[in-house]
């Protein structure tokens, strides 16, 4: 099976006892740390703080790695064991408009809106968390940290309505086709419905950035493919997706994104010099 990725985030002790425990091993908690409006800074307790982080984070990437392992033997167990069907895209797409299958998609918001799939039903497992308080901001601080500015992946967080609003639309009996943008999140969804009672279950494998454009029928503003890239990664035309659409369309494709590559430079060049500047006139001030 394909090395398989969730972006990084949180999860209320109250939900996450409704997940298994895969679909809830990338996500990144620092509700430890305590923020004193009070506290004052020094360089010694900054110093003690960000290794106290450091270390947060060390055990973080640990514990996802073996909560990943545990995830990936449970899933492997249920498509070995044949309790849910591997489909290629392709196939999923002759299912869904040839036969009328079901297709649930179980991306979240931010990457739904981009493109999805004509007549498909949505329901994401984990959507976009919006919320702002000391219990979120730490969470967001540190996906932002560890990729988000990168990728352009928000936080995200686990709904706990996400059985029920499946059981609201598709009995137990269905035929039901579980997709996502890479194969990961609709992996922890079919280990739910499965264990809800969901007995014919078929997995989209490698999720829609494996999907070719005759696949499936698309709507939205982007190619299905590039819904799930964003952040200084897509500006600059750096994700794989980018680079296989610049081998095919060719010059013209690269050159956007190398004007923007240089223009980031001129930008950082532009500050840096700035910066100087007003040191010296600060300097300058200073010494008269």
């Amino acid at each position: 099976m394909e090395a398989l990725s969730l972006p990084i985030n949180t999860l209320t002790k109250s939900s996450a006892k409704h997940i298994p425990l895969a679909a809830n091993s990338n996500y990144a908690s620092l509700s430890s740390l305590q923020f004193n409006p009070s506290f004052t800074t020094t360089p010694h307790t900054l110093r003690k703080s960000l290794l106290r982080v450091q270390a947060q984070s060390e055990d973080y990437e640990l514990k996802q790695m073996r909560d990943m392992a545990a995830a990936r033997k449970r899933w492997e167990a249920l498509i070995r064991d044949g309790k849910v069907k591997v489909l290629t895209p392709r196939e999923a797409g002759y299912a869904v408009q040839l036969s009328s299958k079901p297709l649930l998609d179980v991306r979240p918001s931010n990457e739904h809106k981009k493109a999805w799939v004509r007549a498909s039903t949505w329901i994401p497992i984990f959507d976009v968390d919006n919320k702002l308080d000391f219990g979120t901001i730490p969470t967001k601080v540190t996906n932002f940290v560890m990729g988000g500015w990168w990728s352009g992946m928000p936080t995200l967080s686990y709904d706990s309505q996400f059985l029920a609003k499946v059981e609201e639309k598709f009995p137990k009996d269905s035929e039901l086709i579980v997709a996502c943008q890479k194969g990961l999140r609709s992996l922890a969804a079919c280990e739910l419905l499965y264990n809800a009672g969901y007995k014919n279950l078929f997995w989209v494998q490698g999720g829609f950035e494996a999907a070719e454009e005759e696949d499936l029928i698309v709507e939205g503003p982007v190619p299905l493919k590039f819904a799930g890239i964003g952040g200084v990664s897509e500006f600059l035309g750096f994700t794989e997706q980018q680079r296989a659409a610049a081998a095919k369309e060719g010059w013209g494709y690269r050159l956007v994104f190398s004007a923007r590559l240089i223009g980031v430079f001129l930008v950082a060049d532009a500050l840096y010099i700035g910066a100087q500047q007003i040191g010296r006139y600060l300097q300058d001030i200073k010494t008269h």
